[in-house]
């Protein structure tokens, strides 16, 4: 079953099975690159684990933050209605002290009013 060429080479079964292994890859290349790929992929898992880990702590971290600005907030909101109620009862006082006053003021004007009209003045 051997050929010969115009060159002058002999092709015989043996050849043909070197230029097969030579051109062809085998299951071993196989395997090596699926290797290679799975060992990628896990290093991608590894990466993406400890990506995980960093951006869970840095969440933490600014969770620690928020929570102190939240302290900080609760501090001066409660200062904020210390000061308004104060406000308020101090309105409430005043208003209470000029409602009394137009009051008196009215009673005043309606008795010599009453008085004028009497012909007592």
């Amino acid at each position: 079953m051997a050929e010969e060429s115009d060159k002058g080479f002999l092709l015989n079964e043996k050849s043909m099975e070197v230029l097969v292994a030579k051109f062809i890859p085998t299951s071993q290349y196989f395997e090596r690159s699926f290797d290679l790929l799975q060992n990628q992929i896990n290093d991608l898992k590894e990466g993406q684990k400890d990506l995980k880990q960093d951006m869970d702590r840095r969440f933490e971290q600014v969770d620690q933050r928020f929570d102190q600005v939240n302290a900080k907030l609760d501090t001066i909101i409660e200062r904020l209605d210390v000061k308004i109620d104060a406000g308020l009862r101090d309105v409430r006082s005043m208003s209470f002290k000029l409602f009394s006053f137009a009051m008196i003021f009215s009673a005043i004007s309606m008795a010599g009013l009453l008085g004028k009209l009497a012909n007592l003045f």
